[in-house]
């Protein structure tokens, strides 16, 4: 009991102590490991990464990359200045690269270091498709996802330790079976969940963003519908997986487009 009640209250205490507001979305968020931290190792693990894998250079992909992602930076700092937030990307780096890689993917690090593989051109088509995946990931990165998601592990492992001592005086087979079903809740009552939201999160942001650097967010729905083509429907179900269904995916943005506009609209972009 003695050791259930000093795990909560550890838990109470970082929670307490732990929060961060983000600007683009006005929620408090976990921020258990803080960026001090974070930002470093993520610059390593990005150079890290280019020495060991193939960058593009000098062609006319290469440099739709770099201009897409500085549009979208761009789009970021006028928002964060507009809404009070100037200087809220000074620890930024920013970096955009292009690498050789049949994979169809895109991602951000924290701090701005952004890698496109070459496998998603024929998907993104064009700047504006390449906006709405550049958008999107940008936005993860603005948004503390990752930030979120090692606080959230964090937390995890802390309610584990939680029922290993509440069961610890129970048969092996007992703990075993607790220590599963812990392991399952989480993953799909928690984590999974919490994932879904930040994907949402981001189209929602990408979609702003986007549209702040000139690309109409319109051109995300045709995106996405190409990108679930080329998953032909083997997505897992919805309830298991870290990313809305597409369907819902879709749904979503054609829902989110309106304001995506209004808000480029404040800063003078325009869409017929």
């Amino acid at each position: 009991m003695n050791k259930r009640i000093l795990l909560s209250g550890i838990g109470i205490a970082a929670l307490a102590i732990a929060c961060a507001t983000n600007p683009f979305t006005g929620k408090s968020t976990l921020a258990l490991v803080p960026d001090s931290q974070i930002l470093p190792s993520a610059f390593a693990q990005y150079s890290t990464f280019l020495k060991e894998n193939k960058v593009v250079t000098g062609t006319a992909d290469a440099q739709r990359v770099r201009t897409v992602g500085m549009k979208i930076k761009s789009a970021a700092e006028k928002w964060l200045a507009a809404n009070g937030y100037a200087g809220y990307l000074n620890n930024y780096q920013w970096e955009y690269n292009l690498v050789d890689s049949k994979e169809v993917n895109a991602w951000c690090m924290p701090g701005g270091k952004i890698v496109f593989y070459t496998g998603i051109l024929p998907i993104t088509q064009d700047e504006q498709g390449m906006a709405v995946v550049m958008g999107h990931e940008v936005s993860h990165a603005l948004l503390n996802h990752g930030q979120q998601r090692m606080s959230a592990d964090v937390l995890t492992q802390l309610g584990a330790v939680g029922v290993g001592a509440a069961v610890g005086n129970k048969s092996e087979t007992y703990q075993q079976v607790a220590m599963q079903a812990y392991g399952v809740g989480a993953q799909f009552g928690a984590l999974l969940p919490f994932s879904r939201s930040h994907e949402s999160e981001a189209d929602k942001i990408g979609l702003t963003l986007m549209a702040i650097a000139g690309y109409n967010p319109e051109t995300a729905v045709a995106f996405w519908q190409r990108m679930a083509a080329k998953s032909g429907g083997q997505s897992p179900p919805e309830f298991m997986s870290t990313h809305p269904s597409d369907a819902t995916r879709i749904a979503n943005i054609k829902a989110m487009i309106p304001q995506a506009k209004a808000e480029a609209a404040k800063f003078g972009v325009t869409f017929k």
